[in-house]
C-alpha cells in the first residue's frame, strides 16, 4: 500500500501511552512490513516513559514474521487518536490550513441572529492588588514562575510591550502584593497608563518567554473585538467554556483564559484549533494570533487610556476541558433529518434480502436464547455452516455468505473441533470452509463498546453477511438488569450492522425460575431490552420427555442403526424390508440377526445398544419466536442429540407443554402414567430374573413355578405374553408360551 504521508509522519500523530500492549506490537509489526527499522519504532515508543524498556523494540523485532499487518493500521491507530488525513485531489478539496474553517452546521449552540446582551459593568469599589492576586492564585502554583510586561515601547504612535520579565515564582510575587499597600508598581514595574499592563497565563522555565520555555500547557486566550463586549459576554458563557479568568481588556473585547489541560504542545494545538472552531461557529470571530501558549493576555488590577482592566468573574463554565468537551460533542449529533412519506411512496426503497428465510433480513440483529445446556452455542455454529454452505437451518434456509463466528467462552481447540463435529454429525459436506472466520477471544475479552471498533476494524473488508457474538454476557457493559445501560449496549450491535451492513446474531441465557408461563420474549434475563431490541428473538424452551417418549426414542435409534448398518454393508437387503418393517426394532433385529452372518451381528448388536444408550440423552426442545420483519412461526420442535438439533418431523413432540404451564390434572395424570410404566419395567426385570434362575438348571420352565415366584398366578403371566389388554411388550417380544412334554403351559425365548 502506498501513503501520501511518510508513515513516521503519520506516527508522529501516535500516543504509544494510549495503546494497549498487542496494539504497541501491532505498531512494530507494521513498521516492518513496511520496510521500517527497529530503530524507527524504538524512537517512537519512548515517548512513553512509564512503559519504554531499552532494548525491548530490537528483541522483539525478529520476532515479526509473516504477521501481515500492515502500514493501514498505522494509519487506523492515528485516525482514532484524531489525525486526519492529508486530501490530495486539489480539484475536490484541500489540506487546511491554520485559519481555515470547517463549514459545517454541527456543533452549532448559539443562534448568531438571536444574541441578547449581557453586559459588563467596570467595578466601582475596586482592589487591583487583590484583583490580581486572585488571578494568580487561579492561573498558577505557588512555585511556577509567570511572565508579565509592564514596559512598552512605541511603534507608529502604537505602545507595543516588550519581552517583559519571568524571574519570579507566583508565590514570590503574592507574597510581594500582599505587603505593597496597593502600589503594584512596586512590585513589577511602573507601567504606561495609557498603554497598561500584560501577563502571560501559562506558566514559564524562568529563562525566556518562547513556547519553548513554556512548562505547562494549562491555558488558552480567547478574545474578539469584532463585536459588542456585552455579546462577547453573552456567547463565552452560553458556550459553557471552562473559563478560568475572564479579564476586561480596558479596550473592546474580554480576554477569556480558558482551561485547556494538555499534555504536550501537539495537543494544546489539536485543542486550540477545536475550541476556536467552536467559538467561530457560534459567532465569536476569534483572534487567531493569540494561539500561542505564550501569549500574552491583559493583567487585571491596572488602567490602559482611561479605563480598568479588571476582573469580569472566575471559574465560570464547565469545570474542566474533558467535561466540556463532552458536552460540546453530545450536544451536536448525525442523525439523519426527518423525511417526507410522500416522497417515497411511488418509489420504496428495496428491502434487505433474507438472511434466514422467515426469520431475518440481511444487515439486522437476532437474539437466541435460551436456559442452560439448551445447546445454544451449537446452534449458532450450525447456523454459521448453514450461512457458509447455503442450506437450511433447522427448519429455514438461509443465504449463502462468509460469517464471522466471535468464540468468547471456548478455549481455541475445543472451538475448532466443534465445528469440524457439527459438520459431521450434520451430514454437510465442507465446500465452503473459507466462508467461515473464527475469532478467539477467550480471556481476551473487553466490554463491548471496546470490541465493537475493534470488530469493525478487523471486519471491514471481509465481506460478512453475518457476525456471530456467543456468548454476550462476556462482554455487557454495565448492569443487565438496567434499561438505558442495556439500551447503550445493544447499540454496540447497531454499529456493527451500520458500519458493516452484517447481520449480527448473539445468544443470552434465560432468567432463573420457571419459564413455560411467559411468553418467549420476556424469558430472557435482565432488562427487557434485550428481548425488544433485535428485530427477531428466537428462543428455546425444554419439553420433558416421560419414559414412554425415551422407549419410543431407543426404538427409533435402534431401527436407525440397524438400517444405517444394512445401508453400509448389505444394500441390497433393504429392498426385502416393507415401510412398516423399518419402525419396528424388533422386526429390524430379528431380520438382521437372520441374515448377516455372526461376526456382522455381534457388531451390529454393539451398535445398536450404544444407540439405544445415546438415545437417553436425548432432549426435547421447541422454539418460539417474536419477529419484526416476518410473520409469526408456529412452534418448531426439535431434539438436541449431541453435538447437534434434529427438527421433530413426525410430530412426536408437538402435544407436549413444558412442565410449569401444565394443569395440575395433567401433571397427576402424567405421574401416575410414569409410575405405571416403572412399574412395567421392574416387573420385566423381574421376570427376566426369574426366568433365568430355573433356566440355568436346564429344564423347561412351568409357568406355574414362574407366576409363583413372582407373586402372580399363571392366568397373569400368560395373559402378559398373550394378545389380551394385559400384554406386556417388552415380554411379549422376547418370550412366548408353549406346551410342555406333560400337557402343562411353559415359557421359552423367542430365539431358543
Amino acid at each position: 500500500m502506498e501513503y501520501t504521508t511518510d508513515l513516521l509522519e503519520i506516527l508522529n500523530n501516535i500516543d504509544p501511552s494510549l495503546l494497549d500492549y498487542q496494539e504497541w506490537c501491532c505498531v512494530g509489526m507494521a513498521l516492518k512490513f513496511e520496510g521500517y527499522t527497529a530503530s524507527d519504532w524504538d524512537s517512537w515508543s519512548q515517548r512513553d516513559s512509564k512503559r519504554y524498556h531499552k532494548n525491548e523494540c530490537y528483541r522483539k523485532w525478529d520476532s515479526f514474521t509473516g504477521s501481515g499487518v500492515t502500514g493501514g493500521t498505522i494509519v487506523q491507530y492515528a485516525r482514532n487518536q484524531g489525525w486526519v488525513p492529508p486530501m490530495i485531489n486539489q480539484e475536490s478539496g484541500h489540506e487546511l490550513d491554520w485559519d481555515d474553517v470547517i463549514e459545517k452546521d454541527e456543533q452549532v449552540i448559539i443562534d448568531k441572529n438571536w444574541i441578547e446582551g449581557r453586559e459588563v459593568r467596570e467595578p466601582t469599589n475596586w482592589n487591583p492588588v487583590n484583583e490580581l492576586i486572585t488571578y494568580l492564585e487561579i492561573l498558577f502554583d505557588s512555585t511556577e514562575n509567570v511572565g508579565y510586561v509592564t514596559k512598552t515601547w512605541l511603534k507608529d504612535e502604537k505602545h507595543l510591550p516588550t519581552q517583559g520579565c519571568w524571574d519570579r515564582t507566583a508565590g514570590k510575587l503574592i507574597q510581594q502584593l500582599n505587603k505593597c499597600d496597593g502600589d503594584i508598581g512596586a512590585v513589577l514595574g511602573d507601567y504606561n497608563k495609557e498603554a497598561g499592563a500584560w501577563i502571560r497565563f501559562n506558566p514559564l522555565d524562568g529563562k525566556g518567554c518562547k513556547n519553548s520555555n513554556v512548562t505547562d500547557f494549562k491555558y488558552a486566550l480567547v478574545e474578539s473585538d469584532s463585536m459588542p463586549i456585552a455579546e462577547q459576554n453573552t456567547v463565552l458563557r452560553e458556550l459553557e467554556l471552562p473559563i478560568a479568568c475572564l479579564v476586561h481588556s480596558g479596550g473592546k473585547s474580554l480576554h477569556a483564559i480558558v482551561r485547556i489541560e494538555a499534555n504536550d504542545m501537539r495537543e494544546y494545538r489539536k485543542r486550540v484549533d477545536y475550541l476556536y472552531n467552536i467559538c467561530k461557529k457560534n459567532g465569536l470571530d476569534v483572534d487567531t494570533q493569540n494561539r500561542n501558549p505564550s501569549r500574552l493576555s491583559r493583567m487585571p488590577g491596572v488602567i490602559r487610556n482611561g479605563h480598568k482592566q479588571f476582573l469580569v468573574d472566575t471559574n465560570i463554565g464547565k469545570e474542566s476541558w474533558d467535561e466540556w468537551y463532552e458536552w460540546i460533542e453530545s450536544i451536536n449529533d448525525d442523525l439523519p433529518e426527518p423525511e417526507s412519506l410522500v416522497e417515497f411512496w411511488n418509489n420504496l426503497p428495496q428491502l434487505a434480502p433474507p438472511l434466514i428465510e422467515g426469520i431475518l433480513r440481511q444487515g439486522h440483529k437476532m437474539l437466541v436464547a435460551g436456559p442452560s445446556k439448551a445447546g445454544k452455542s451449537f446452534t449458532l455454529i450450525e447456523l454459521c455452516i448453514a450461512i457458509a454452505e447455503g442450506k437450511k437451518w433447522l427448519n429455514w434456509q438461509c443465504a449463502q455468505g462468509k460469517t464471522l463466528y466471535v468464540n468468547l467462552e471456548l478455549d481455541r481447540p475445543s472451538c475448532l473441533h466443534r465445528f469440524k463435529d457439527v459438520y459431521n454429525a450434520l451430514g454437510i459436506k465442507p465446500n465452503n470452509l473459507s466462508n467461515i472466520d473464527i475469532w478467539n477471544l477467550r480471556g481476551k475479552s473487553i466490554p463491548m463498546d471496546k470490541l465493537a471498533p475493534k470488530l469493525i476494524r478487523r471486519a471491514s473488508k471481509k465481506d460478512y453477511i453475518a457476525v456471530v457474538i456467543d456468548p454476550i454476557y462476556k462482554v455487557i457493559t454495565g448492569d443487565e438488569n438496567s434499561a438505558d445501560q442495556m439500551a447503550n449496549f445493544c447499540n454496540q450491535f447497531d454499529k456493527i450492522c451500520n458500519e458493516l451492513g452484517t447481520s449480527v446474531i448473539y445468544c443470552h441465557h434465560h432468567s432463573k425460575g420457571s419459564q413455560g408461563g411467559k411468553r418467549s420474549m420476556d424469558r430472557a434475563s435482565g432488562s427487557g431490552v434485550f428481548a425488544r431490541d433485535p428485530d427477531a428473538l428466537l428462543d428455546l424452551i425444554e419439553l420433558d420427555l416421560n419414559e414412554a417418549h425415551y422407549k419410543q426414542l431407543r426404538n427409533m435409534s435402534a431401527c436407525k442403526c440397524c438400517v444405517d448398518y444394512l445401508r453400509a454393508n448389505r444394500p441390497e437387503l433393504l429392498n426385502e424390508l416393507s415401510q412398516d418393517d423399518v419402525l419396528s426394532q424388533s422386526i429390524m433385529i430379528d431380520f438382521c440377526k437372520s441374515k448377516l452372518g455372526h461376526d456382522y451381528y455381534k457388531e451390529l448388536d454393539t451398535l445398536v445398544n450404544e444407540a439405544r444408550d445415546k438415545a437417553t440423552s436425548i432432549t426435547a426442545w421447541r422454539i418460539e419466536g417474536t419477529l419484526r420483519e416476518f410473520s409469526k412461526f408456529p412452534p418448531v420442535n426439535l431434539y438436541f442429540e449431541y453435538p447437534v438439533h434434529v427438527v421433530d418431523q413426525d410430530g412426536v413432540l408437538q402435544d407436549i407443554d413444558p412442565d410449569d404451564v401444565k394443569p395440575q390434572w395433567q401433571k397427576a395424570k402424567e405421574k401416575r402414567q410414569e409410575q405405571a410404566e416403572k412399574n412395567k419395567n421392574k416387573k420385566v426385570n423381574q421376570f427376566e430374573i426369574e426366568f433365568s434362575n430355573i433356566e440355568i438348571e436346564g429344564r423347561e420352565v412351568p409357568a406355574e413355578e414362574l407366576a409363583n415366584k413372582l407373586n402372580t398366578t399363571p392366568k397373569t403371566l400368560l395373559a402378559w405374553l398373550g394378545k389380551s389388554k394385559k400384554r406386556n411388550e417388552d415380554l411379549a417380544e422376547n418370550f412366548e408360551a408353549y406346551y410342555g412334554g406333560d400337557g402343562k403351559r411353559c415359557i421359552k425365548r423367542k430365539d431358543k
